[in-house]
């Protein structure tokens, strides 16, 4: 993984301190001209990996990436799944069987609609489980995808029901399918990495809230840095400014100071805020 990564957040109006930031961020990227506008920055930069959500939207960019291999011949994606709001959307669009031929893969289309089918009958979550994962990678044909995540809110979900098996079938299923490895979104890393290491996952890829003042680190901050000087995993920090809450320069020299930070991913919607995230990473990383 690269040391530092560009999320979608910003696109779709999510901040988590100012709606009125969020309403704004909203309007601004309403054409997908002005997400590929600042894609184009970051990459110019040298953050050549964008970890995104599996929005409808984000199937026009990595259109936009096929179509263009010379201007983009090291750009990865790092999709995180699933997207929500995309199905209840379909479904109320299309009606169930409308949205179940938009989101199944082209290639194989027996092959998935008989999995599900059996899946439906047997109640055999696996099959079904795969089959979702098949239909949200669909977007990302032929393009690099060498991490593909599952999104936090179904990860806690999961952590909370004690269906910890799914973990397992998430992880095999995109190691074996794309030949990915799996990442894994939460707000509650060190009970996530108890649950990983007990079903044998070795070495995982975990994506977390780390930042100096414990904003949205369920566990607290004790707890986080116990578990990056002692557990054995590849720890990736989101939310590192607190959204504004911590100015960059210290909250980069905080997170850069911690063991085990594989990786950074951060939101930004100019150039010139790229560019200085990238310097203050340069400048604090490993110091």
């Amino acid at each position: 993984m690269d040391k530092l990564l560009i999320g979608d957040n910003q696109f779709f109006g999510v901040n988590h301190m100012s709606e009125e930031k969020a309403r704004a961020q909203a309007m601004r990227f309403q054409k997908i001209e002005a997400v590929i506008d600042v894609l184009d920055s970051a990459y110019d930069a040298g953050v050549r990996t964008f970890m995104c959500t599996t929005h409808d939207r984000i199937g026009l960019v990595a259109d936009h990436v096929r179509a263009n291999p010379d201007r983009y011949p090291d750009f990865t994606f790092f999709p995180c799944m699933p997207y929500a709001h995309k199905y209840a959307n379909a479904v109320t669009e299309d009606g169930m069987i409308g949205a179940l031929k938009r989101f199944l893969p082209n290639e194989g289309l027996l092959n998935a609609a008989i999995r599900g089918g059996m899946s439906i009958a047997r109640k055999d979550v696996e099959g079904i489980a795969t089959l979702l994962i098949d239909a949200e990678m669909k977007m990302f044909r032929n393009l690099a995808t060498p991490v593909i995540w599952l999104q936090n809110v179904v990860v806690d979900l999961l952590l909370g029901l004690g269906f910890n098996e799914a973990f397992r079938i998430f992880a095999n299923h995109v190691k074996t399918r794309y030949n990915a490895e799996p990442g894994f979104i939460t707000m509650n890393m060190p009970r996530l990495l108890d649950v990983l290491e007990d079903l044998g996952i070795d070495n995982p890829i975990v994506c977390s809230n780390i930042n100096k003042v414990g904003f949205r680190m369920s566990g607290g901050i004790e707890a986080y840095v116990d578990a990056l000087t002692n557990r054995k995993f590849r720890a990736v920090a989101m939310s590192v400014f607190a959204s504004g809450a911590i100015r960059p320069d210290e909250a980069i020299e905080w997170v850069c100071s911690l063991p085990n930070i594989e990786s950074i991913v951060f939101g930004a919607s100019s150039a010139g805020n790229i560019r200085a995230t990238r310097d203050l990473v340069e400048k604090h990383w490993r110091k």
